[in-house]
């Protein structure tokens, strides 16, 4: 079985102490009543690069030996725009490769950082193909975006704050895709108070995470348009890491629709005024959906990013109708 220390995380915190912010646990009134018990959101979105995937990003970059001619990855937007960021500040060469599926903002995002990208096909899974093409001809090293044992211990420092932050935290609930974030925050969450359940949540779409678990082994899925684009992509066949990591150590996987994560954009951005990426949000809509029964004590969600695509989240506060590919979203006016 593969694993991830205590240890690991611990020296992945002291390495990227100078690049990531411990972010702040704040109480959400509005979903605390909702959920009659302490409700409380872990602001990951006002990272440097706007979204966690720096910690895992910058804690990979700095462990690369001396020497290193440049490094690539395949992303959904954030963790490229993390391994930009950590790539940057160390004087690297670094090559994204993204699928058109991902929004122009998050490309843009990552040029702005002085990164090449690269868009590949219609899926992770081309995306992946082309970093691996590099790193045979261009002499470039991979940076998974999940199955990477530096990168996993960077994301488990989120775990880490959060129980120092909420030492009686019950049940913590987070966004789920390749694993990287779960494998690594429950991994550090149940070293340090293996009584916490540690759920994660996805989309109902081209959750692969989940589908993988319930086949026992990492399987392919079709990966479609979401307004919880983060959460896309497959884990990989060969998968070495996380797929056992969220299998063994997750107590829960839910899954939420992509009209409950339109309402829980509304709810976190009208009684939290945050504004936020879709993926950050599938907690609060598996709460609001009534598909958790979380343990007695604070319940905990990760707002992992806010690279977000402005004017789908404009479309959504007004109530409009959102278009995802071949599935529409009927639009709905908020209310309480």
């Amino acid at each position: 079985m593969a694993s991830i220390t205590l240890d690991q995380i611990e020296s992945a915190r002291r390495t990227i102490a100078d690049v990531a912010l411990e972010t702040p646990l704040m109480p959400s009134p509005y979903l605390t009543a909702l959920a009659g018990q302490d409700f409380l959101l872990k602001l990951e979105m006002i990272q440097p690069i706007g979204a966690f995937k720096l910690r895992g990003a910058a804690n990979a970059v700095l462990n690369l030996p001396q020497g290193t001619a440049g490094v690539t990855c395949c992303s959904t937007g954030n963790h490229g725009r993390g391994v930009a960021y950590a790539a940057r500040r160390r004087g690297l060469r670094a090559v994204i490769c993204m699928s058109s599926l991902v929004p122009q903002t998050k490309i843009d995002g990552i040029r702005a950082l002085g990164a090449e990208v690269k868009i590949v096909g219609r899926s992770q899974d081309d995306a992946m193909a082309e970093s691996l093409r590099l790193v045979e001809h261009e002499g470039v090293v991979e940076i998974s975006p999940f199955d990477d044992a530096h990168v996993i211990a960077g994301q488990g420092t989120i775990g880490l704050e959060l129980i120092e932050q909420c030492p009686d935290l019950a049940t913590l609930l987070v966004p789920l895709s390749g694993g990287g974030l779960a494998g690594g925050v429950a991994a550090a969450v149940k070293a340090v108070s293996p009584s916490t359940r540690v759920i994660g949540v996805s989309m109902d779409r081209g959750a692969a995470m989940h589908a993988s678990i319930a086949a026992g082994h990492p399987v392919e899925v079709e990966e479609v348009a979401s307004l919880a684009d983060s959460l896309g992509g497959g884990i990989g066949l060969d998968n070495r890491l996380s797929f056992d990591l969220c299998r063994t150590l997750l107590d829960d996987v839910v899954l939420v629709t992509e009209d409950e994560i339109y309402r829980a954009l509304q709810t976190v951005y009208y009684e939290d005024r945050l504004v936020c990426e879709g993926a950050c949000v599938v907690g609060v809509a598996a709460l609001q959906a009534g598909k958790l029964a979380p343990s007695p004590g604070p319940v905990a969600t990760i707002i992992t990013g806010r690279n977000l695509d402005m004017a789908i989240h404009a479309d959504i506060m007004q109530g409009r109708d959102v278009k995802l590919g071949d599935l529409t979203i009927s639009g709905q006016a908020y209310h309480a």
